[in-house]
């Protein structure tokens, strides 16, 4: 860290009270001020009140001469005492230009380490100001930039911000250090068709990575580019709660999956007839835990594995139930494109009572909000007499039966509301599963 302070500027001495030594501490406590959140309990140990002018709304004060010491009389804090129960009921200490000026610094940080409180203080290192300007300044202590740091690590403390101030001062911010939880840095890999643009695409996008820890470092692989993948993950998440088909499950997905230390799958099938069986069982059993899409998954590849746990379309969670207002029929044939706002498309979908669809997404997203719906299975683009059954697993899921493609049916709102509220469990699920494996990551790490 580059500080610059201007050393030819005239240094303030205790015995300075006229207009420059008024603007300077002016400044300090301005300074100060923008460490400190608004509604904050501040107890300010320094010698005067300027802070209190420059405090966050919401913030209360105690000034030093406001308060006293557990015997009643007013605090010293040169000579050693400290307001103990006056620190337990705040949020934030404020020492600014008192540090210098205590000879016993392990008895005061004894005092703060106790209260474990943030502290903001100012301090004169040795760095900058030494010897006979020390003296002249009448300050009682001598400690460089690194007497600090291991000052401030041996009570507990580590420096969370600074900055830098004129007449050889910086100030620092100060956190419990048992505030902080241990932050390991975790590596995962999410693998998914590149179809970003398109509506499950985004949406399953965004629910990915509100899972992640705010740590995790997030790389996104897609099937036609999984030569980039790193050579090792701490963990591979397979899909996007979307339907994977062949030829996309193949040796080289194994192979990411190889790498990592745990994975999961969030996903479906579809074209199941094209698929064969022991590439989606050879994948299976190599997860740690399939989080699959339809109960039609779980009972066609995942019966009798403990592996495997039926999430259901967990998109759903991005869609709120609404009461459509619009009697217009909406007809979506072709991938809806979301090139802009997501909230506006699902909007679009949810204002009108009737909607019709050849993509499962939108019909979901139709379902929490439309009276009548109607749909059209996708053909598979090679074998065009192969439909994806998509639509069919999703109806089954949510009402207990299919109906016939084409054909509108009436929606069973609270049909709906369950299988919404059973999937929002579910996807607390995903989300403990995923926490617990990168803390068991850290743990091994440390």
């Amino acid at each position: 860290m580059n500080l610059q302070l201007n050393r030819n500027l005239a240094l303030e001495t205790a015995a300075e009270i006229g207009p420059a030594a008024a603007i300077a501490t002016d400044a300090r406590a301005e300074l100060a001020a923008q460490f400190i959140p608004a509604g904050s309990r501040v107890l300010d140990l320094g010698a005067d009140n300027a802070l209190e002018r420059s405090l966050p709304p919401g913030c209360s004060y105690q000034g030093r001469d406001r308060v006293t010491c557990d015997g009643g009389q007013v605090c010293n804090i040169v000579g050693g005492d400290f307001p103990t129960q006056a620190a337990a009921k705040t949020d934030i200490v404020v020492m600014l230009g008192v540090l210098e000026h205590i000879a016993d610094v392990e008895n005061l940080f004894t005092h703060l380490r106790f209260c474990k409180q943030d502290v903001i203080l100012s301090y004169r290192a040795t760095d900058f100001v030494s010897g006979a300007e020390r003296a002249a300044l009448g300050l009682a202590n001598a400690l460089s930039f690194y007497d600090l740091a291991l000052l401030f690590d041996r009570y507990g403390f580590r420096i969370e911000c600074t900055a830098p101030l004129d007449y050889g001062q910086v100030l620092m911010r100060l956190t419990p250090t048992e505030r902080l939880k241990p932050i390991a840095a975790c590596s995962v890999a999410v693998i998914s068709d590149s179809n970003f643009g398109s509506f499950g695409g985004r949406l399953g996008s965004q629910m990915i990575n509100a899972l992640m820890p705010g740590e995790a470092d997030v790389h996104h692989l897609y099937f036609g580019a999984l030569h980039e993948a790193r050579e090792k993950y701490d963990l591979v998440v397979l899909g996007l709660g979307n339907s994977l088909f062949q030829p996309l499950i193949g040796d080289d997905v194994l192979d990411i999956v190889g790498r990592a230390k745990s994975s999961i799958g969030i996903f479906g099938t579809q074209h199941r007839e094209l698929m064969p069986r022991p590439s989606i069982e050879r994948l299976v059993e190599r997860l740690d835990t399939w989080f699959a899409r339809y109960e039609d998954d779980v009972l066609m590849y995942g019966r009798g594995r403990s592996n495997v746990s039926h999430l259901g379309d967990w998109l759903i969670d991005q869609f709120p139930m609404q009461t459509s207002t619009l009697d217009t029929p909406l007809q979506i044939h072709d991938e809806v494109r979301v090139d802009h706002a997501l909230d506006r498309a699902i909007q679009v979908i949810q204002c009108h009572k009737n909607v019709f669809s050849a993509h499962p997404h939108a019909l979901l997203c139709a379902l929490t909000a439309a009276e009548n719906v109607a749909y059209a299975e996708q053909p598979s683009a090679k074998t065009p007499g192969i439909v994806s059954g998509e639509f069919r697993s999703m109806l089954i899921d949510i009402f207990g039966r299919s109906y016939p493609e084409k054909q509108f049916f009436m929606v069973d709102r609270d049909a709906v509301r369950r299988y919404k509220a059973r999937v929002h469990r579910n996807v607390a699920k995903v989300a403990e599963r995923i926490d617990s494996i990168l803390r068991n990551v850290a743990v091994a790490a440390a």
